[in-house]
């Protein structure tokens, strides 16, 4: 963190049956009518995260990656995940995509057992994201699975902080921290002690940072426990799949949020606002068709961009073609009003250099194969930091309102949690536009 903080009590590793009465003795121990600053527990809400960091971990066990375990995909991490490329002749994209993530676990499992050691520093666990903390959770309970070790059990560890406040204050709000480290089985044994540090009454999330695994039954008991689960499409490597068993989550009534989403607003507000006038309004039905260029390697965005524009519009996917090419090209086809005819294409584009963001949209463009709608509804809309030139070409082009979209200032998963833990209740928008992409998915058959 760098807001500063007062330390209630550092880390300390205890027994899993220990974890309630060591987080007990830290508020008695502050009723001692003691001079200094008087600390209260934060009664908002408490969050699990699951950070497995399994690439990280093949990284560093594989020695192309010397950094912390921390989650955070920094230059050092890309860096690392290059040379692996590089060494087992992948395309070097420095991101992990599914060809990797294999490959990395393949290499992994060829070591003799005395070479599965992460020597790298853990720091899973010991820090928060200052948008999060000034957020006063009540409890976070961070687990961290680990590679390359025996199953010896889980083993935990607490503290508690208090950011200090800008505002002059005497009074205290803090936060307790519990920290369970073991291995990806050890962790699925403790499944119900993991629920049962959720405080009762108050709001619970989860923020799962691996795919949704429903076959999981440390998942499955997080599902049920937790009034919402935060994922980021962003990281999948399949987000194909995932958004399927997404949606079959919302269909058990899940409450599901995906950080992805809020990426995409600046997009959606801008494409509401080029049909304001009247004019282009009701031109807005003509639209048949929609391109959608998005950096190559994660088609997340582009997927609920176009689910969220054809549920607006009630179209209905009728088929799914992947044409393939040096784009990856995807044709969906549509029905809209009076069995009008859409044609939606997905482009992954191969950019220099790759954001932050995996599968960052690039451009979209909207139009129309009827000559005199296309002049009121043709739009072309371009990322202010990669541009669209393949959306610009061509002499029709000119005739299109362009703007460009500026994204939000601030995109990282952790910026946008802390927007995520303002919105308690369900998010109907997107729920509806989450279904609308599997509708089109399921048509793929794959």
């Amino acid at each position: 963190m760098t807001t500063p903080i007062v330390a209630l009590q550092q880390p300390k590793d205890i027994s899993l049956g220990e974890i309630e009465e060591e987080l007990s003795k830290i508020w008695l121990s502050q009723n001692g009518g003691k001079a200094a600053p008087i600390a209260t527990r934060a009664a908002t809400f408490s969050m699990v995260i699951y950070e497995p960091e399994e690439f990280q971990q093949l990284l560093g066990g594989l020695g192309f990656y010397e950094g912390p375990i921390d989650g955070i995909h920094g230059p050092q991490t890309r860096d690392g995940i290059r040379n692996a490329q590089k060494t087992y002749q992948l395309p070097i994209t420095g991101r992990v995509d599914p060809n990797t993530l294999a490959k990395l676990r393949e290499e992994f499992a060829k070591q003799p057992e005395d070479r599965q050691q992460i020597a790298n520093i853990n720091v899973r666990g010991f820090s928060l994201a200052d948008a999060i903390a000034a957020q006063n959770p009540c409890r976070i309970v961070t687990l961290c699975p680990n590679i390359g070790e025996e199953d010896t059990g889980v083993t935990a560890q607490v503290s508690a902080y208090c950011p200090i406040q800008k505002k002059s204050t005497s009074n205290l709000v803090c936060s307790e921290y519990v920290t369970l480290r073991g291995t990806k089985s050890a962790m699925e044994r403790v499944g119900e002690t993991v629920t049962s540090l959720m405080i009762p009454d108050l709001p619970k999330f989860v923020w799962w940072k691996a795919t949704p695994n429903t076959d999981q039954e440390l998942f499955q008991s997080l599902c049920e426990s937790s009034n919402c689960i935060i994922m980021d499409s962003c990281y999948f490597s399949d987000p194909e799949s995932e958004f399927l068993k997404m949606q079959e989550l919302i269909d058990n009534e899940t409450y599901i949020a995906d950080l992805n989403w809020h990426r995409l607003s600046a997009w959606q507000e801008l494409t509401a606002a080029t049909f304001d006038p009247p004019q282009r309004r009701a031109a807005l039905w003509e639209v048949d068709t929609i391109t959608l260029d998005y950096e190559k390697g994660n088609a997340a965005q582009a997927l609920m961009f176009l689910g969220w524009f054809a549920s607006r519009l009630d179209w209905k996917p009728v088929s799914y073609a992947e044409v393939g090419g040096d784009y990856d090209i995807t044709h969906i086809k549509f029905h809209g009003q009076n069995n009008q005819e859409i044609v939606a294409e997905l482009a992954a584009i191969p950019t220099a250099d790759f954001g932050e963001i995996p599968g960052d949209l690039v451009g979209v463009r909207l139009g129309s194969t009827n000559p005199g709608a296309d002049i009121n509804c043709c739009t072309i809309l371009c990322s202010e930091t990669t541009g669209c030139m393949r959306l610009e070409s061509g002499g029709k082009a000119q005739s299109c309102l362009t703007e460009q979209v500026t994204a939000l200032t601030d995109q990282k998963a952790e910026a946008l949690m802390a927007q995520q833990l303002q919105r308690w209740g369900r998010d109907v928008l997107y729920e509806e536009s989450l279904e609308m992409t599997a509708q089109i998915l399921k048509l793929n058959g794959k």
